[in-house]
């Protein structure tokens, strides 16, 4: 099966790009987690936050925001002590920050996912990249999101961070056209439409 020539270098990497990488996600948990993510990605290899994903989980009550906005500065001054996460101090604190800036944007939108996925117009594009090369780093959509994101108080999240998420978490396929995913995500894209 042909793929993203990104994801072929490690088996974790191509199961995340097989089973999650571009598939619409809607759920706020997830949502969260995976803007997390993006942001402890910064300066350093998704293949390396991957691998430490099912630890952040763990140590990170599973993304769940109410959770998260109590952790004292105790608790997180202990995290960067643990090697099972990318112990940088901006990143940890910034969880706590954005759990409390999500929370209040689901309570002016109902839920975080009608609030991330307006700035797509709320339904998947799909880009149709026939090369990798063709793929963006950033787009007006997601200088949108993260100048908009940061005006809530959001942290780690500029404009490159941003389009990682909105491809991640489905907002966008960007799975190349020759890509096997591409076109079982766009058929599914369509029928769920």
């Amino acid at each position: 099966m042909k793929r993203c020539s990104w994801c072929e270098s490690s088996e974790i990497d191509q199961h995340y790009h097989d089973t999650e990488w571009g598939v619409p996600v809607y759920d706020d948990r997830l949502l969260f987690e995976m803007l997390i993510l993006e942001g402890a990605q910064a300066g350093v290899s998704w293949h390396v936050v991957l691998g430490k994903r099912a630890h952040y989980k763990k140590v990170f009550a599973d993304f769940q925001a109410e959770k998260l906005r109590k952790f004292t500065d105790a608790k997180l001054e202990k995290l960067l002590l643990d090697p099972g996460i990318i112990r940088n101090r901006l990143k940890v604190y910034s969880v706590r920050t954005n759990a409390i800036a999500m929370l209040e944007v689901k309570s002016e939108y109902g839920t975080f996912s009608d609030y991330i996925w307006q700035f797509i117009g709320g339904a998947p594009v799909d880009n149709k990249r026939k090369r990798s090369a063709d793929v963006p780093s950033s787009t007006a959509e997601s200088d949108a999101m993260s100048k908009d994101l940061k005006k809530r108080g959001f942290k780690f999240i500029g404009s490159t961070i941003c389009y990682a998420y909105m491809q991640g978490v489905g907002m966008v396929n960007d799975h190349v056209t020759s890509c096997y995913r591409y076109r079982e995500i766009r058929n599914s894209n369509n029928n769920a439409g």
